[in-house]
């Protein structure tokens, strides 16, 4: 299963929303959920920008240190990227995700490390 979280709907810091992303990866790890979608925008018309680069440095710290399996940009969320293929095989729920396909640079798709 696909988790969603929308940071693009709140006006917060960096830190807060690093923080935010933290607690629902611990949080959708405890759920099961397979995957955690992070709507966070690209800079276009605000703080997207900030976090999105905040986000993607943390998600390689985390990676390095086992908490996640791995991390993508939402412009790699298609059906012909391998490493989408492989979370579709494992989840045939996502398939019907509204963001997949699109190219979106503005989210990022967690792969999350079961519990």
């Amino acid at each position: 299963m696909l988790k969603f979280l929308n940071l693009k709907e709140k006006d917060m810091t960096v830190e807060l929303a690093l923080a935010m992303i933290e607690i629902e990866i611990e949080n959708s790890k405890l759920q099961d959920y397979s995957c955690l979608k992070v709507l966070h925008g690209y800079g276009s018309h605000g703080k997207g920008g900030a976090i999105l680069i905040a986000l993607r440095n943390q998600l390689r710290i985390w990676k390095k240190t086992g908490m996640i399996i791995d991390y993508f940009s939402g412009d790699k969320w298609n059906i012909f990227d391998k490493t989408t293929q492989k979370i579709l095989l494992k989840d045939k729920t996502i398939y019907n995700d509204e963001d997949i396909n699109k190219s979106n640079p503005g989210i990022t798709i967690i792969v999350l490390k079961k519990v």
